[in-house]
């Protein structure tokens, strides 16, 4: 099982899928985390038909498996006039895909801000966007902050499914090379051992916070 038929130039090649693996993952946490804290802002603060209309439709994105939405948008953007290459199109299904959670993430902890310390912040003379800057943003990002580790740890695992649409990320280019050495176990540990180098100082970089906003209360 363990033979010398892995090469150092597979191993490089695995390496260079990690790296679009990251490329995606930069790209679709950034654009979900814009996209969701100006949707959980919105459904937080304006209650009725707006938040009740987006997060219905935030729900279709949550509910529908994330591989079939690839597919769709790979799908329908040549019908829609769309020349654009998978790797975009990856980025903008998986950004609206986190999107949807992250919305619910920030929604939450906008609401876990107890009310009495709101109403304390205006009676002092804040201002609306004074008492979400000042003191709901700072505690609600407390609150948030190890759901949205969890929601970019597991983005970045959720990433593999692009290799549907021919992108060859981390877990297509350990096929690939399964293909040529004939070792899967061999190289799905290397892989495995890939994903957990990424993975393990982003997991502890959030704890790392954690703690020192403990520290410091």
């Amino acid at each position: 099982m363990f033979n010398a038929s892995i090469s150092p130039n597979d191993i490089l090649f695995m390496l260079r899928g990690a790296g679009v693996t990251l490329l995606l993952t930069f790209w679709a946490v950034l654009g979900g985390t814009l996209l969701g804290v100006a949707f959980g802002l919105l459904r937080a603060t304006a209650p009725g038909w707006p938040s009740y209309a987006l997060g219905t439709l935030l729900d279709v994105f949550r509910s529908v498996p994330l591989l079939i939405q690839l597919i769709l948008a790979t799908a329908f953007a040549p019908i829609a006039g769309l020349d654009w290459q998978p790797f975009t199109v990856a980025c903008l299904v998986l950004a609206v895909y986190a999107s949807a959670y992250c919305t619910e993430i920030v929604r939450g902890s906008i609401l876990a801000v107890p009310l009495s310390t709101r109403r304390a912040a205006r009676s002092l003379g804040l201002t609306w966007w004074d008492d979400l800057t000042v003191i709901v943003f700072p505690i609600a990002l407390r609150v948030g902050l190890p759901s949205w580790m969890n929601l970019a740890l597991g983005l970045m695992k959720d990433s593999a499914l692009v290799l549907w649409l021919g992108i060859i990320e981390l877990l297509r280019s350990s096929q690939i090379v399964v293909t040529r050495t004939q070792e899967p176990l061999l190289v799905l540990m290397i892989a495995g051992t890939i994903y957990f180098l990424i993975s393990f100082p982003i997991a502890r970089l959030g704890t790392w916070f954690e703690t020192r906003w403990q520290v410091h209360d």
